[in-house]
């Protein structure tokens, strides 16, 4: 027990020196005042709140009238008609809320296109409390992105500016500004939670920053800024059960925002995109052992259009994309989003790999061809397809409507309020078969229609399945 003193004795002595080179030692620090604790966003939202604005929409919805007895029976609907059984249509005016940004002094808002869609009136209220009323200059269905112009009243309006969504890492701080549930505007906190979303299922280019700051009904085409209150998103959607936030919200990044921004600054009246003519697929674990690949990553090229800028840049089916403009490409929903934030008329290095091998190429950036025209067709008559307004494929209505890049038939654009709709056709849909009948075009179509057969066996294809339906007898 004396050695055990002796040892101890003597390591305390050897370890003087040591801790006289450090200095004291002080106490853990507490805060000299209350400056030191306080952490506020305070400065970011005086700069970014005066940016984002209320956006209100209105429009003139057909409401049944009282139901009746058996009017769920299809039966009785098909020969008396929806009317007898759901009252007589009524016309009221419904209002939509949600929230924008100014992103030009001139009087650019942007918001979502669901916001604003099927407006006849739409209003923009700034955080100050003036009123403008709005002038829809710019619609992208397949973003969700709409462009609003207001006129400045002599004070000048305030944008947001433009950040970086490419430069977001997970965890970054976030604010989300908008109006929710009209309450009036509102900042939250949070982070990003992850980046690269893709099954969202809100706009065709699934690429979505997810943050934890609460969102809710009315916040769709509010602000996402950073710390350094710059715009990084357009809040768009939430995952919810109960329709109010549970931690997951969804916003449109900002580079993909810039591109429609720019186009509409630009006097265009429609968004154009460039077009890379080619159906994508992911890599696979097998696929990536197979293609001589260190881990699944890249997007293999499954189907190539003849006229596809992707072709002429001497890419082949089969080889795997890997980097578009010098960023890598994890998956297929990633370059199909990269790709279409790119300018048109110009050019992009793209890096691809073919048997283990990797390849440097130029892509042209160039917009969808259409060809053939589209012969914009409504049909007439008393048959199931009466309402559908129908046009030819080319790579243009291709890139529009979603559709495969080699996909051959008749594409709907549009479904009126008529027998079409009743029998359960969609815009997007491709009439690749009546009656026994391939078609190549609405004058195929046409030509089987005519001949008023009564009985129709169509075949239909929708979202990459194809579905078969009978009507008549």
């Amino acid at each position: 027990m004396q050695f055990v003193r002796h040892v101890l004795f003597y390591a305390a002595i050897a370890l003087v020196p040591i801790m006289l080179a450090l200095g004291p030692v002080s106490a853990q620090q507490v805060p000299a005042s209350r400056g030191d604790i306080a952490m506020s966003f305070s400065p970011v939202v005086k700069t970014t709140a005066p940016s984002v604005v209320n956006v209100y929409a209105k429009r003139i919805v057909q409401t049944q009238g009282r139901r009746q007895p058996f009017g769920a029976d299809p039966f009785f609907r098909r020969f008396f008609g929806d009317e007898l059984f759901g009252g007589r249509p009524r016309r009221r005016a419904q209002n939509s809320l949600g929230s924008g940004v100014i992103v030009d002094a001139s009087g650019i808002v942007v918001t979502n296109n669901h916001v604003i869609k099927n407006g006849t009136e739409i209003r923009v209220v700034l955080s100050d409390k003036r009123e403008f009323d709005a002038e829809l200059i710019l619609t992208d269905e397949r973003t969700d992105l709409a462009v609003l112009r207001i006129k400045p009243d002599g004070e000048p309006l305030v944008p947001l500016s433009l950040g970086d969504s490419d430069a977001l890492e997970v965890g970054d701080l976030v604010l989300a500004i908008g109006n929710p549930f009209g309450v009036g505007q509102t900042v939250t906190s949070g982070i990003v939670s992850a980046l690269a979303r893709t099954r969202v299922g809100v706009s065709s280019y699934q690429f979505f920053i997810q943050t934890d700051a609460a969102i809710n009904p009315g916040n769709s085409g509010g602000a996402l800024v950073d710390m350094n209150g710059r715009l990084i998103g357009i809040n768009t959607a939430i995952f919810s059960r109960s329709g109010g936030s549970n931690g997951i919200g969804f916003a449109i990044p900002v580079n993909m925002v810039r591109s429609v921004i720019q186009q509409s600054l630009s006097g265009a009246t429609k968004v154009v995109r460039p077009w890379f003519g080619a159906d994508l697929q992911n890599v696979t674990s097998d696929l990536a052992s197979a293609l001589g690949l260190n881990r699944p990553r890249g997007a293999l090229v499954s189907q190539l259009h003849p006229a596809s800028p992707l072709k002429k840049a001497g890419i082949k089916r089969g080889d795997v994309l890997l980097q578009l403009g010098g960023k890598p490409i994890e998956n297929a929903q990633e370059f199909s989003f990269r790709f279409a934030t790119l300018p048109v008329g110009e050019a992009s290095p793209i890096v691809f790999s073919r048997k283990s091998k990797r390849f440097n190429a130029e892509v042209p950036l160039t917009p969808a061809p259409e060809d053939p025209p589209r012969n914009t067709t409504v049909i007439k008559g008393r048959s199931p397809f009466t309402g559908l307004e129908v046009v030819d494929v080319s790579p243009a209505v291709a890139e529009e409507l979603g559709l495969p890049a080699l996909v051959e038939g008749v594409a709907v654009s549009a479904v009126k309020r008529s027998l079409a709709r009743r029998f359960g056709f969609k815009k997007g849909d491709v009439i690749v078969e009546l009656n026994e009948r391939k078609l190549g075009s609405v004058a195929d179509l046409r030509s089987v229609l005519e001949r008023r057969d009564g009985y129709w066996d169509v075949a239909i294809l929708r979202k990459g399945k194809l579905i078969r339906r009978e009507f008549g007898g």
